[in-house]
């Protein structure tokens, strides 16, 4: 029998077998040691897996009190609980009789998209203040992929010039390495292929398209940054960020008359509840035209 930490060997079955990304596994390995720390100073003894088949709704509703004395919103107590049950699934099997305990009422946001003409200022703006014109000629393609093919930043950053020539579209590897093919629109191939011809580092099959000033695999946080500083040289609102990239393309092709179902498959979203939050952007901007233009509202 595997004698490591529990935790871990939750960690590697997530990733595995889950297929979950990295960012989520690291989220919910924290939990599961939180959890296990909690439980032995609360029952007042070491904890085994099989003290875990024991846990009680009680004991959940004080680990996540103990953890709102941290500042624990709605939300992120909401993600607490779901990491929860899914560690005592793990620890228990699939079969385990995991405690019911509803989780507290998270208002959903509804994400705001940014205008057309203010997504295209906004990577140009970017590229403008580049250090270097392939840096600029980089940066431009990154944006114009996030706007204009709805790719979240993790899978830009992702491919690798085995994408390479370009045709009308490519193929996008997003969470749990589903893949979905995505349309190319002329100007973001025409952007890609422009940085191509000028990045000094070649665009091998087996390597990152887009690279860093030295050469290595780019970071998302490099791209983050220039958008926080451009959106505030051009006066742009907070939410304007590389996500909301991705959120106005969905918008604005729903706005066009795009079928939920094909917009799905665009955004690579494993369930259609994911995808329906678009329909109420769309008609929150509706509103605020509507608020904005009728002399009576």
């Amino acid at each position: 029998m595997d004698e490591r930490p529990l935790p871990l060997l939750f960690a590697e079955h997530l990733a595995r077998d889950r297929r979950r990304s990295v960012h989520t596994v690291r989220a919910y390995e924290a939990t599961a040691v939180r959890l296990i720390a909690f439980l032995s100073g609360h029952w007042g003894e070491p904890v085994s897996r099989e003290g875990l088949a024991k846990v009680t709704a009680a004991d959940l509703r004080a680990y996540l009190a103990s953890r709102r004395t941290n500042g624990l919103t709605n939300a992120s107590a909401a993600r607490e609980l779901s990491a929860v049950r899914a560690f005592l699934t793990f620890a228990g099997g699939e079969n385990s009789d995991i405690p019911r305990l509803r989780g507290p009422r998270v208002k959903k946001g509804i994400p705001r998209p940014v205008s057309p003409e203010e997504a295209i200022a906004l990577a140009e703006e970017v590229a403008e203040d580049a250090s270097e014109p392939w840096i600029a000629a980089r940066d431009l393609a990154v944006l114009l992929l996030l706007y204009g093919a709805g790719l979240r930043i993790g899978e830009a950053m992702a491919l690798t010039g085995a994408i390479l020539p370009l045709s009308e579209t490519i193929r996008v590897t997003g969470k749990r390495d589903k893949t979905r093919i995505v349309p190319l629109l002329p100007q973001v191939r025409a952007a890609i292929e422009d940085y191509v011809r000028c990045c000094p580092y070649g665009t091998a099959p087996g390597e990152a398209l887009f690279r860093g000033a030295r050469g290595g695999p780019l970071s998302p946080a490099i791209i983050r940054r220039s958008v926080r500083a451009a959106r505030t040289r051009l006066g742009l609102p907070p939410r304007t960020t590389p996500h909301a990239l991705r959120h106005s393309f969905a918008t604005h092709l729903l706005g066009r008359g795009a079928d939920l179902r094909a917009l799905q498959e665009l955004l690579g979203h494993a369930s259609l509840s994911s995808t329906q939050i678009y329909t109420a952007v769309d008609a929150a901007h509706l509103l605020d035209i509507y608020r904005y233009s009728h002399p009576r509202a």
